[in-house]
């Protein structure tokens, strides 16, 4: 009676731990999705990183439209993204360009925020970074381009 109170007790806490972690991860699925706002990446066929950077937006619950193009340079111009701030891919969400291998936290928080720029970015290619193999050598440090072309932080990770 004993042992099949406490494997009772041990199978409730399991439930609870288990239904709080699926939560969790609906929950901000939920709040990448709730955006409502078409996305779409551009990215030219041959990049891997590009893939796995594809692979880890849509497991933070973004839907986005795959736009494969050979001329980067022209999608970099048409957005009027520095060359300082570039990268190998390029979002467009909203009114919003997103470029390089950003943090889904930092898109969350341009899209709840809303704030008066052209878009955000984490400028070359960062070790450990979402899609880039190794390990985080130091916090990323996402940069607002304002609508003048100059750029501020935005936020670290």
């Amino acid at each position: 009676m004993k042992t099949n109170k406490l494997f009772f007790m041990f199978l409730v806490v399991a439930l609870i731990a288990v239904s709080g972690c699926a939560s969790s991860q609906n929950s901000q699925n939920a709040k990448a999705s709730n955006f409502g706002i078409k996305a779409t990446i551009f990215k030219s066929s041959g990049c891997g990183c590009c893939n796995v950077y594809l692979q880890y937006m849509n497991k933070k619950g973004f839907n986005l439209e795959v736009m494969q193009t050979e001329d980067m340079d022209a999608v970099k111009a048409k957005y009027n993204i520095p060359a300082s701030m570039q990268s190998c891919h390029t979002i467009i969400i909203g009114d919003y360009f997103v470029e390089g291998h950003v943090p889904s936290e930092a898109i969350e928080k341009l899209m709840a925020e809303k704030p008066t720029i052209r878009g955000i970015a984490m400028p070359g290619m960062p070790s450990g970074s979402p899609g880039m193999p190794g390990s985080k050598k130091a916090p990323f440090v996402i940069y607002a381009i304002n609508k003048d072309g100059s750029t501020a932080e935005f936020m670290r990770i």
